[in-house]
């Protein structure tokens, strides 16, 4: 045989190893691929699913609570449960909304519990409180904003026949509702009272030095909690539901956020929040989450540049803080006022957060508003 048949069949042989060698690399190669594809895929999907609040507990629908408080319905088709108390509003002298704050309901007014029978006799008041959107038995507002839920507040009035004028009261988060009254409806007010209401770090008119060294006096919790709400709003319900680290603190109900007064009164009374279930039965992220994601989102307006709605001293606005609340601080509260002259602000010594469920301050509150004292 010649020595160039021998080199072909060697090349060929050559080549056919080489060949068998490529494919089962490329097999190996294609198989790991295929591996991990399939892991990345799935840590997506996982990913995802994580993040997704769990369908929404729609009251009066299958699966749902019952609808058991009167519900006006709004012009979007939305219902809006509410409760009255006090004097008819037929009979009432002063008509009051109250507007409450973050994980509560139309069912903590104070009003029913701290609001004297006598003040109310004798100024013939009547207050009617409401479940904000998503809370309770009101209907969920996927596209809710400040500006919106004023608009919900405007409505109720009309729905309820409380005439062209109507004095509002926010607590916490819904003092920073309160503000979105006066400024979309400050026409349809005879007065409002922001009680130890919330503060969006992110106002753009609240000093930089100020605002960071109130937020760094927070619970890294609580800051964390408030940045992602700001930040990645899509990423709340798993932030404030998994596992790895500390959640808000106000969601856990952890006591370490009351001040001692707030503990005294809480201890008093006997409880911390004993509508709960009621509050969050459409489901956390429904009611909690997206309070969250509204109150500290980019807002269209600064409550700094907001001018005195009652310029012809036809009407007040009261600010009410205690000096020791954990949950908003008193030194951006006390700028705040400082900055809109308007404002009869009130600090108070010594008080907590729970300002209202201290004994007297209801009625010090209502009287300050409706009479001036």
């Amino acid at each position: 045989m010649s020595g160039e048949g021998i080199d072909r069949k060697n090349i060929s042989a050559a080549s056919a190893r080489s060949h068998t060698r490529n494919t089962q690399g490329g097999s190996s190669f294609d198989y790991l691929n295929t591996i991990l594809l399939v892991l990345f895929v799935g840590a997506l999907a996982w990913v995802y699913q994580s993040i997704q609040p769990p369908p929404l507990k729609t009251v009066g629908s299958p699966g749902g609570a019952a609808v058991t408080a009167p519900r006006i319905k709004l012009r979007d088709g939305r219902y809006l449960a509410y409760k009255e108390h006090g004097v008819h509003r037929d009979e009432a002298k002063f008509k009051i909304i109250y507007i409450h704050g973050f994980d509560s309901s139309m069912l903590d007014s104070p009003f029913p519990y701290f609001l004297s029978p006598a003040l109310v006799e004798e100024l013939s008041i009547y207050t009617v409180s409401f479940d904000r959107p998503g809370y309770g038995e009101s209907d969920h507002d996927p596209n809710r904003t400040p500006r919106s839920i004023a608009l919900d507040v405007e409505e109720l009035a009309d729905g309820l026949g409380l005439g062209p004028n109507f004095y509002v009261v926010g607590l916490s988060m819904g003092g920073e509702i309160t503000w979105a009254c006066l400024k979309y409806i400050p026409h349809r007010l005879a007065g409002a009272a922001l009680v130890a209401p919330a503060i969006n770090y992110w106002w753009r008119n609240l000093p930089g030095d100020m605002t960071r060294e109130a937020f760094s006096l927070m619970y890294p919790a609580d800051q964390w909690s408030l940045r992602v709400a700001h930040y990645a709003p899509w990423l709340t319900y798993w932030w404030n539901t998994q596992k790895w680290f500390p959640i808000s603190n106000v969601i856990a109900g952890n006591p370490i956020i009351f001040s001692r007064q707030d503990m005294e009164v809480l201890s008093k009374l006997g409880f911390v929040s004993p509508n709960r279930a009621y509050t969050r039965q459409q489901g956390e992220y429904e009611s909690l989450h997206q309070d969250l994601n509204v109150g500290f989102s980019s807002w269209e307006f600064d409550p700094l540049d907001l001018k005195d709605p009652f310029p012809n001293k036809n009407g007040s606005v009261h600010l009410w803080h205690g000096d020791e609340d954990r949950f908003v601080p008193v030194k951006l509260q006390s700028y705040i006022a400082s900055k809109l002259p308007w404002i009869r602000y009130h600090e108070i010594s010594g008080s907590g957060h729970l300002l209202p469920l201290v004994e007297g301050m209801t009625d010090k509150i209502i009287k300050s508003l409706l009479v001036g004292e």
